[in-house]
Formats: structure tokens, C-alpha cells, sequence
């Protein structure tokens, strides 16, 4: 059993316009921090509408599929724009999680990461935002509860910014925890402690700005306790690696063993009660800092598969 790396050329083909943070340059530096790992690399298929339309309804997608530019950029949203790549890059994002799901629970690999981009954690049912399309961890959630029956899946979300959109497509889900730490006030304002989901199954717990990766680790400590009494069958982690105190978006303190040390946690969690490991790449924003916190993370992830 090993890691399986989800990747795809595409993922290039989302440009945005010069000086956004949510750069072409973000895949480079991912791809080239794990260029040397011993790990089963997959091409991320692009998704089938019906997995998009798990979580999104088809006027959305097509209302994303008719703005696409033939060049330069359209605006969805203050920081979220489409080129006219963007699509493709987006449903591979979409596919490489559902082919990941498909992967860990058909026992292929041990664990998965989906290094794609852009991001999805921000969508909306209805609603691109925060440099997001689609909501890629709530559709891989819903691909492993529906399409292949499980029970109980949990989400967890270490991005600095909350997965407003990740909890808003599985509030009303009593099958899905979502559990996120996520500096408070930052972007997009959501994620209080009171945010509990529709069936009390979705823990937030924000973080002051300026808190370190010794703050970050008990906050898991304590969820990863609550995510063991939902017993989940899979684990789907949306890793975002802007929490890094290298980060230009946020005000955290996270190091690089932080990211490894949260990572070891869930995974050993995971482990114990027989859960594969999906994760798929969030944020992350300066780019020597993703490279090497990305790194340590899938390193873990190759330690657990073994």
C-alpha cells in the first residue's frame, strides 16, 4: 500500500490575473516539493457533471460553464476570476477527489492527495468565492456517502480561512462532520464556535490572530476526540497550508513540523479506526512556505500508507 498523488497539467491552465495570490506558480512549487517522493502518480480525470451536481445545481453550473472567457478573464467575484482554462483545471479539481474516494475505498492505495488547483472549500451551492468554483471536499464527501453507501465521513479543514462553503453544502447532512480551525476575524467571517451544523455534527474553532502551531495542535487534539466519537469511515482533509507564519493572507504561526505534527494526529486517528485518508490541496500562499509544508504533510501521508 502507498500514497497516490492526484495530479493534472490542467491544474496550470487556471491563470489569473498578475498579482493574485492564488497563482499558477502555487502548482509548480507543489509539484516540484514532491517530485522525489516514491508515489503511485495519477492523472486527475475531469468529473462527470453528475458529481458536480451532488452539491451544485445545474443553472450554477451552467451559469459557470456560459462565463467562461475565450481570453484574458472574467470576474465572478472580488478575488475569484476564470480564464479560459479555468474550467477544465476546475472539474479535474472536481475529478481528482472523486477518483481519489474511488482509489482508497476500492483498497488501491492507502491514502491519496489531490494536488489541484483552483480550490474549492469557499463555493457556495450557488455562489464561486474566495479564488473557489466548486466545492471539491463536500463532492468527494457526498461521492463516498452516496455513491458508494458509507455512513459517516468526516471533513477536516486546516486552511486558515474557514470552509464556509464546504460546511454550508453538508450543514443539513447528519452523515458528514465538518470540523475546521481557521484564524477569526479574517475571511470570509464565517466559522464561529456556535456554527454547529444541523445535527450538532460540525465543530469550528477559531483562532486569534497571531496564535502558533502549539494553539493549532491542541485545537486538533480536541476535535480530533470529537471526530473519533462520530467514527467516521473516511477522512477527507482539505489542506490548506496559509496558516504557515511565511503566509502573506493570514496572521497564524504555524511552522512547518506544525503541519506534520496536525497531519500525524489525523492520520493516526484515522488508523485506528480503519479510515482511508483523502486529502486535497486549499490554500497556501507563499510559495517556498507551501512547498516545503505541503512536503511535510504528504510525507506523513507516506509514512501512514506503509
Amino acid at each position: 500500500m502507498t500514497t497516490a498523488l492526484f495530479t493534472h497539467p490542467d491544474a496550470e491552465r487556471h491563470i489569473t490575473p498578475p498579482g493574485h495570490p492564488e497563482q499558477v506558480a502555487r502548482y509548480g512549487a507543489v509539484i516540484d516539493a514532491l517530485a522525489d517522493l516514491d508515489l503511485d502518480r495519477r492523472e486527475a480525470p475531469r468529473a462527470e457533471e453528475a458529481e458536480i451536481l451532488r452539491c451544485h445545481p445545474l443553472r450554477y453550473l451552467d451559469r459557470i460553464r456560459a462565463a467562461v472567457p475565450e481570453d484574458g478573464w472574467q470576474m465572478l467575484d472580488a478575488d475569484t476570476h476564470l480564464s479560459p482554462g479555468s474550467l477544465d483545471a476546475a472539474l479535474r479539481g472536481v475529478g481528482g477527489a472523486v477518483a481519489a474516494v474511488d482509489a482508497v475505498l476500492a483498497g488501491e492505495v492507502a491514502n491519496t492527495f489531490v494536488a489541484m488547483r483552483p480550490p474549492g472549500h469557499h463555493a457556495e451551492r450557488e455562489k464561486p468565492m474566495g479564488f473557489c468554483i466548486f466545492g471539491n471536499a463536500a463532492i468527494a464527501a457526498m461521492r463516498a456517502l452516496d455513491h458508494h453507501g458509507l455512513d459517516r465521513v468526516a471533513v477536516l479543514d486546516f486552511d486558515v480561512h474557514h470552509g464556509n462553503g464546504t460546511q454550508a453544502l453538508l450543514w443539513d447532512d447528519a452523515r458528514a462532520f465538518f470540523a475546521s480551525t481557521h484564524q477569526m476575524p479574517l475571511y470570509p467571517g464565517t466559522g464561529a464556535a456556535s456554527e454547529r451544523g444541523a445535527h450538532g455534527q460540525m465543530v469550528n474553532v477559531p483562532l486569534r490572530p497571531g496564535s502558533d502551531g502549539a494553539a493549532g495542535q491542541a485545537a486538533w487534539r480536541d476535535i480530533l476526540a470529537q471526530c473519533r466519537e462520530f467514527n467516521p469511515q473516511l477522512v477527507i482533509v482539505s489542506a490548506g497550508f496559509d496558516a504557515h507564519a511565511a503566509d502573506p493572507l493570514a496572521q497564524l504561526e504555524w511552522q512547518d513540523a506544525d503541519f506534520t505534527a496536525i497531519t500525524r494526529m489525523i492520520c493516526d486517528m484515522a488508523a485506528d479506526l480503519s479510515a482511508p485518508v483523502v486529502s486535497c490541496l486549499e490554500g497556501g500562499y507563499d510559495l517556498a512556505a507551501l512547498g516545503r509544508s505541503t512536503r511535510a504533510h504528504v510525507q506523513v501521508l507516506l509514512e501512514a500508507g506503509t
